[in-house]
């Protein structure tokens, strides 16, 4: 047994006063997330001092010991106390140049969400009771949750179109390293196509989101029919993340190892021609999934210096062009005559790994 610890996430059916308690838990969690934000963004700024989780959770006890915060009292306090140990994660990311800075949380943007751990949640006999509710949740059990397996943390999630979902944390004996395989690929991520390997397949981008938001534009606002299809723009995440799901446990079952480019997907979506094709694509979520899976079934995951110059460097001879503007997607090495698609020599010169 790996030892594996994998998370399952069911739709569920709050009751009024469990919906009523849990959008009152995810404002709570997103005003304290924002406020030791502010918090250690001011410190740092005024006094270059890199507050800690222990030093935002003193904080947070004081905040709600204060009459004008009794409001935070009637939520659990474990939610916010995760949402503060999220923080220190988005942190530590920062710090180490693995993401950009840590950003504010807004209603109207993403999914709201909170986070229980044992000491918030109580299952029993195949029932889920979160704290302060009364009555267990109505999960739909699509899938049974593994035999015996007790949860170590549970998510409530409602996305942006109006469902509701529980993320069950368990430990998973089930999740084993594959058997050693030859393969080997390079990944390049486009928009075009919305991967091409170092095999020279191509996978085609279905590009969701613009059709939909097309659909949405011809509605007229404020009628019934616009609502219709703005709850089918909000499940546009779902076609998406089932897309990125099956291609990344295909690379990770067919490949020993997967390389792809360390992309700064924050700053390219600064370019507002591009910025939502390039949200459309999700590359970051494909690297977080396939990063995980690696770990999970014991493959090996490069990420490739994101300043090698790998559209423009020749991949049988390695000459680099001065310049290759975006609009060519075909090309010949001056020096070795060898003709390239731009793409399939991006994601061939992310192999070999080790460098030439």
């Amino acid at each position: 047994m790996c030892g594996c610890r994998g998370g399952r996430s069911y739709r569920f059916h709050p009751t009024p006063q469990q919906a009523d308690l849990l959008h009152r838990t995810f404002g709570c969690v997103r005003y304290v997330y924002n406020w030791a934000l502010a918090l250690r963004t001011e410190a740092y700024v005024q006094r270059g001092e890199r507050l800690c989780y222990a030093a935002t959770d003193r904080a947070l006890t004081a905040l709600k010991a204060d009459p004008e915060h009794a409001w935070l009292r009637e939520v659990s306090s474990v939610p916010l106390q995760q949402a503060l140990r999220h923080l220190q994660d988005a942190f530590a990311a920062f710090w180490d140049k693995r993401a950009g800075y840590p950003r504010f949380k807004s209603k109207k943007r993403g999914k709201a969400s909170a986070t229980f751990t044992r000491s918030a949640f109580r299952w029993r006999d195949g029932q889920l009771w979160l704290a302060k509710c009364s009555e267990p949740l109505a999960i739909v059990w699509s899938r049974p949750l593994l035999a015996g397996a007790e949860p170590s943390t549970v998510t409530v999630t409602r996305d942006r179109a109006g469902r509701w979902f529980v993320s069950i944390l368990v430990g998973d004996p089930t999740i084993r390293p594959l058997p050693e395989v030859a393969g080997e690929v390079g990944v390049d991520a486009g928009l075009t196509s919305l991967v091409t390997l170092s095999t020279g397949e191509k996978i085609t981008n279905p590009r969701h989101e613009r059709r939909d938001r097309a659909r949405l534009a011809r509605k007229e606002k404020g009628s019934k029919n616009r609502e219709k299809a703005r709850l089918k723009v909000a499940r546009i995440a779902d076609r998406r993340r089932d897309l990125l799901h099956q291609l990344s446990t295909r690379l990770v079952r067919e490949n020993q190892t997967v390389v792809l480019e360390d992309l700064s997907v924050r700053n390219m979506v600064k370019n507002r021609r591009l910025a939502r094709a390039i949200s459309d694509a999700a590359w970051a979520e494909l690297r977080a999934m396939l990063e995980y899976k690696c770990r999970w079934y014991g493959r090996r995951l490069v990420v490739v210096d994101r300043w090698l110059p790998s559209s423009k460097m020749c991949s049988a001879c390695g000459h680099v062009l001065d310049s290759l503007p975006l609009h060519v997607r075909a090309w010949a090495c001056p020096a070795c005559r060898a003709t390239h698609d731009r793409d399939v020599n991006a994601a061939r010169n992310s192999w070999p790994p080790d460098g030439r």
